[in-house]
C-alpha cells in the first residue's frame, strides 16, 4: 500500500525532505517504523527503537499498534516540538 510519511523538528533536520510517498507491506505503525530503520542512515539514527518518537495517524496521536491503510498520513515527530 501507498501512505504519505511525514518527519518534523529533528527528525526532519536528519533524514531531510520533510515528507515521502512509500510503498510499504507494514500493517501497523511500528511496522512502518521498523521498515524505515531497516533502511539504515538517517532513517536508523532517527527512529531508533530507544529513542522517543512520537507518532501520528490522519493527524491524531497514536500508538505503534495502530493499523495503517491505503492513502494514510503518518508523522514521526519527537516528543517536544518548537513553533
Amino acid at each position: 500500500m501507498r501512505v504519505t510519511v511525514k518527519y518534523f523538528a529533528s527528525i526532519r533536520e536528519t533524514i531531510g525532505p520533510a515528507s515521502e510517498q512509500r510503498e510499504t507491506g507494514a500493517t501497523t505503525l511500528g511496522a512502518l517504523r521498523d521498515e524505515l530503520i531497516a533502511l539504515g542512515g538517517a532513517h536508523a539514527d532517527s527512529l531508533a527503537r530507544g529513542k522517543a518518537v512520537r507518532l501520528a495517524l490522519n493527524q491524531v496521536m497514536c500508538q505503534e499498534s495502530a493499523v495503517l491503510m491505503e492513502g494514510a498520513e503518518v508523522a514521526f515527530f519527537p516528543p517536544v516540538t518548537g513553533g
